[in-house]
């Protein structure tokens, strides 16, 4: 159990009763703490209150003993407008951090990753974990991910934390610093909630703030914004620098080329591995999920155990991958049906779009700015649309004339509807695609549970083969 110690007797505001909230106010009643736990959702209050929380009204409680706010990353608190009760904390000179900041001053002798990036975190985060497990290093993943960070395990020195941070998060760490940080690349999400691209950008970039010697940064340099801050930290010169691309070989980074990832970072290129054979981690897209996550485990494991450099590529074959992102489900008669219903932008599916052939494609929901059009380059691949859910109607109106489209309404229509043309088509390889390349709260509470609905639909297909859960394809 995490040592917490430390707020014993301390009044702490928590906002936002969700898991991590719920988990962060429950972890430090039992430190000791005052906890005045607050949210504006009255089940999530009874939910609190049924595990000896009893609720307290922020917006009317006094400010002027309480020293934190812990914040759930999910309240605005500039843009595109700030919740009561962080105004009223920051009148009343409370710090305002999440529950991630609260484990990194709880854990100071561990080891701390942090993986941000607009598209690829949680794989990469889920992978890097995978492979320390493999080699048997101390290890937890949290964050964005998985459990709360409070309901970690204590791990001490020696122990290394494995944190998927979304730029929520980064804004509420005023003090933590990663002793690896991981950037994989930005494209524009969220812009509501940082006002604009330049406050997207300046949250993912607080990943480096504070590193010193000793410390190292991993920046996917395939984008313009990525690069213009790995530019800007290599010239600051605090911390360690690797560089990963799959466009181009990157001088003392990891790379992709030829379909194998390469580690140029001794200045002789030495091949690692080849894409081809990780079947849960398909596309160019994961090749930068790859190669981050070999540069992390590589810093981690050079420090103080070299001989387990060499197992790193036999721990990354043996991923299993992840629900929800490219998903292998199974197949029939020869089509596979794949789950990446956590694609909820554009960007994330054009992912999915380039790394299969014949897609029957399931997409809609509630869209993102800037719709589909920059998927324009994969429309050839897709030899039919099925569209769902409040977007249905404006994806008809841009894939007018490039794809052939169906508005199917629902997420089982366009699994019956998708599945008989695959089948009748006779074209192999193919593939029924939910990559929806929008958010789900039209018809779903979540990603996940639109996925959990696709799952669920076509292992009831006449004929269907499960390929096992949690794989991808």
């Amino acid at each position: 159990m995490l040592d917490l110690s430390a707020h014993d007797g301390q009044s702490i505001a928590v906002l936002g009763l969700g898991v991590s909230g719920l988990s962060a106010a429950s972890a430090l009643r039992r430190a000791g703490a005052d906890v005045r736990a607050w949210d504006d959702n009255e089940n999530r209050r009874n939910g609190a209150a049924a595990r000896g929380l009893t609720p307290v009204d922020l917006e009317s409680a006094d400010f002027g003993h309480i020293r934190t706010l812990v914040l759930s990353p999910g309240i605005p608190h500039g843009h595109p407008d700030t919740h009561p009760v962080v105004a009223r904390a920051r009148e009343a000179g409370c710090e305002i951090v999440c529950d991630i900041e609260l484990l990194t001053r709880a854990e100071t002798e561990a080891r701390f990753i942090g993986i941000s990036g607009t598209n690829g975190k949680s794989t990469t985060t889920a992978l890097l974990g995978h492979i320390l497990d493999v080699l048997g290093v101390t290890s937890e993943i949290g964050g964005n991910i998985g459990a709360p960070a409070l309901s970690l395990a204590a791990l001490g020195n020696g122990g290394t934390y494995v944190l998927e941070l979304s730029s929520y998060q980064l804004e509420l760490l005023p003090t933590a610093i990663f002793d690896v940080a991981v950037l994989l690349n930005i494209t524009p999400d969220h812009l509501d909630r940082h006002g604009g691209m330049d406050g997207y950008v300046a949250a993912k970039r607080r990943i480096f703030d504070g590193q010193k010697a000793g410390q190292a940064a991993i920046v996917g340099v395939d984008d313009t914004h990525c690069q213009a801050i790995f530019a800007e930290l290599r010239e600051r010169g605090t911390s360690a620098m690797v560089p990963i691309s799959t466009n181009t070989a990157c001088s003392g980074g990891i790379y992709l080329a030829d379909g194998l990832i390469i580690d140029d970072r001794s200045g002789t290129p030495e091949r690692v591995l080849e894409m081809a054979s990780l079947e849960a981690l398909p596309g160019t897209h994961n090749a930068q999920n790859v190669a981050a996550a070999y540069a992390a485990a590589s810093l981690i494991v050079e420090s103080d155990q070299p001989e387990l450099r060499s197992r790193i590529p036999d721990a990354i074959r043996s991923f299993p991958g992840l629900a929800h992102r490219q998903e292998l489900v199974g197949s029939r008669n020869g089509v596979r049906f794949v789950n990446d219903s956590k694609a909820t932008n554009a960007d994330a599916a054009a992912h999915a779009l380039a790394a299969y052939e014949n897609i029957y494609w399931i997409a809609g929901g509630i869209a993102k700015d800037g719709g589909i059009d920059m998927l324009a380059p994969w429309f050839g691949r897709i030899r039919h649309a099925f569209l769902i859910g409040d977007a249905a109607p404006s994806f008809e109106d841009t894939l007018r004339g490039k794809v052939p489209a169906t508005i199917s309404g629902d997420l089982p229509t366009a699994i019956a509807q998708a599945a008989d043309m695959a089948d009748a088509a006779r074209e192999r390889p193919a593939a029924v695609l939910l990559s929806p390349a929008c958010a789900s709260f039209d018809q779903f509470a979540s990603f996940e549970a639109r996925g959990d609905a696709f799952r669920t639909a076509v292992t009831a297909l006449p004929d269907f083969q499960a390929h096992g859960e949690g794989g991808a394809a």
